[in-house]
């Protein structure tokens, strides 16, 4: 389709006034046509710009994997874009958060992590919501004799992050579920813009622990970007070795929580064993089980040796037979099959319309994967196949992490059978250009990262905008719950195994 937004390449700079500034109305009509076109929105947010005007800047991704990208001048007030496009629903939440924008029409407005309005102004939200804390505030409700609520959390019983469920039911089956985050807001993006450079890839890692390469790699390559650093060949393989380090272990991890939640306890035990296997993994890397200290803008701290590449590759080909008769075990077993087929179904098309990603939108039949899409790194040297299913259940989110797990062993094993040399960086002074753009993506193992960063005319950074796939995809937990016994509530959330760090940035 002929639209008037701007081609981007995937960790591309340009230059600010390169991105076509439209009305809000032209604006409005043709990011809604290519989101509607089966497009999604990659980021979309509002921002300062040094003027003291507000601006929005939407970067979208078409149905043929094409990043575009245009802005506006931000009204005070607009027909909210998610009455008609819901992949916009969150992104219009969190811009009348941060800056006090209102989108008329929104069918659900409410607070997004709970801080104050970035421009210190009155908030939309009601007069005291700076004073309270996530969840106190007026849940949607359904009414009805037979009704009741469960609330779980924020405590949870475990040593996991904070999060309010609320759940409306009749008998046990679940009618509503509404989920509050905000408990985990720390302030990351207004706290990257006043970090040195050398903070910069420290904060990134702590974004969301479990997704530390996926959020450092991000940066590296939206930092690389603005200042015109090139990345040797060896570096570039080890980021990629990290990244599928990185879902090895996550999704190995949530396929024995899986089997836990079951109790099917022999994969729940190989699994939590094997994991530990794949995080040393990274630890010989780096020194850290988490990839932390590893990824830096201009490439990678330690370089693989030859003996280092060896005792890699010994270790993964040791645990590939492991992992392949577990994953058998596991599928294999029908009481475990009887569990998991048939519960907590998102259809694809609701999927479509909740803009999931990752092995949640892989699991309701929807392919994008950006290593495939956009590939970054190593990852255009690679073949990366469609791993997406039909089943839109539980089932398939499990399968598709095996699947993955397969498919990531397999890329380590070809990457680790040759020489990887690149000279480390530890630190590496840079400039970033004045009046600039760019947006980095990268597939997480929960699906689409993505750092936008926007300079001034000094080459300070204006605008530091974070999405974890974790933001797409807590309502797809909301809707498979719809109709489903809330005894599998601990099935389905761990299923989905969302971020709430990542989320509340």
């Amino acid at each position: 389709m002929k639209t008037n937004f701007l081609t981007l390449d995937n960790g591309r700079a340009v230059p600010r006034d390169k991105i076509p500034h439209l009305s809000f109305e032209n604006f409005r009509e043709e990011a809604l046509a290519i989101v509607g076109d089966g497009g999604n929105v990659v980021q979309f947010f509002a921002y300062q710009d040094t003027d003291h005007t507000l601006k929005m800047l939407a970067v979208l991704r078409s149905k043929d994997h094409t990043l575009l990208a245009a802005g506006c001048d931000a009204p005070p007030s607009w027909p909210a874009l998610s009455a008609i496009c819901r992949p916009f629903h969150l992104f219009e939440r969190e811009m009348a958060e941060q800056f006090g924008l209102r989108p008329e029409g929104h069918p659900w407005l409410k607070m997004v992590r709970y801080h104050a309005n970035w421009m210190g102004k009155e908030d939309i939200f009601g007069n005291d919501y700076r004073e309270d804390i996530p969840g106190n505030y007026d849940y949607y409700s359904v009414t009805g004799d037979e009704i009741h609520e469960v609330a779980v959390g924020p405590v949870h019983a475990g040593v996991i992050e904070p999060g309010h469920f609320r759940f409306n039911c009749i008998g046990e089956k679940v009618l509503h579920l509404e989920i509050q985050l905000g408990y985990q807001h720390r302030g990351v993006e207004l706290l990257l813009l006043k970090a040195g450079a050398s903070r910069l890839p420290i904060i990134a890692e702590g974004i969301a622990g479990d997704t530390a390469i996926g959020h450092s790699l991000c940066m590296a390559q939206a930092v690389e970007g603005l200042a015109g650093i090139e990345v040797d060949q060896g570096a570039r393989i080890s980021r990629t070795i990290a990244l599928e380090l990185e879902r090895i272990a996550n999704h190995v991890g949530d396929l024995g929580a899986l089997s836990g939640d079951v109790a099917f306890l022999p994969v729940a035990n190989y699994c939590g064993r094997m994991r530990g296997d794949f995080l040393n993994m990274s630890l010989w890397m780096c020194g850290n089980r988490f990839g932390k200290g590893l990824v830096r803008p201009g490439g990678v701290r330690f370089a693989l040796t030859d003996e280092d590449r060896s005792v890699l590759l010994g270790r993964i080909n040791e645990l590939k037979p492991q992992v392949e008769h577990v994953i058998d075990l596991l599928f294999s077993t029908s009481s475990v099959r009887a569990r998991f087929e048939d519960c907590g179904v998102v259809p694809t098309e609701i999927a479509k319309k909740l803009g999931l990603v990752g092995p949640s939108g892989r699991a309701s039949s929807l392919p994008y994967d950006a290593r495939r899409c956009f590939p970054t790194e190593y990852y255009s040297q690679l073949s990366i196949p469609e791993s997406a299913l039909a089943g839109c259940d539980v089932y398939a989110r499990a399968r598709v992490r095996a699947d993955e797990v397969l498919q990531s062993i397999g890329i380590i094993q070809s990457l680790l059978s040759h020489s990887v040399n690149t000279h480390p960086v530890e630190t590496i002074d840079f400039a970033l250009a004045p009046s600039s753009f760019t947006v980095a993506i990268n597939e997480a193992w929960r699906g689409e990262v993505s750092h936008a960063l926007l300079t001034d005319g000094n080459g300070k950074l204006l605008r530091y905008k974070i999405k974890d796939p974790s933001f797409h995809n807590w309502n797809g937990l909301a809707m498979a719950l719809r109709n489903t016994g809330i005894s599998d509530f601990p099935l389905n959330n761990k299923s989905f195994n969302l971020s709430y760090c990542g989320f509340d940035l």
